[in-house]
């Protein structure tokens, strides 16, 4: 019987790793849309997975890990699928972490937004939720 806890604690670390990759190549691949990936883009991510759990992981193993999942990815349906089944403040996080990376060089170009109002969608966002996230994200960066 214990061993039965043992493999569902196994199991629910994979699925956690596995929401954090796709979590992270997601945010790496928004901060590719400009083809300008910057240090603190990166220094966002990581920060991001802080927030959402990533205390005792060897982050650059994440994000290495990510990056390399994002650049063999073609699709972004690949990251979001994970993260679309999870509840509303997660999804809520990481749609505010998007635009953060976004508004990082303060200013978010007509590819960046196209990017976000899909994956608005594809998160299952409304769109007043949305456009609250973004000028959140935005006010943060013009303070």
């Amino acid at each position: 019987m214990l061993k039965f806890f043992n493999n569902q604690n196994t199991d629910k670390k994979s699925e956690n790793n596995q929401l954090l990759s796709k979590t992270a190549s997601l945010l790496i691949h928004v901060a590719k849309i400009d083809e300008n990936y910057t240090i603190k883009e990166k220094d966002i991510i990581k920060q991001t997975l802080i927030q959402l759990g990533a205390k005792n992981i060897d982050l650059e193993k994440i994000v290495l890990e990510a990056e390399n999942i994002e650049s063999e990815s073609n699709q972004i349906l690949d990251f979001t699928k994970e993260i679309k089944n999870t509840d509303d403040k997660f999804k809520i996080q990481i749609f505010e972490a998007l635009w953060k990376i976004i508004y990082s060089n303060d200013v978010a170009d007509m590819y960046e937004t196209n990017l976000m109002r899909r994956l608005a969608g594809l998160l299952y966002l409304d769109s007043k939720t949305a456009g609250d996230i973004k000028e959140r994200a935005k006010q943060s960066f013009n303070k």
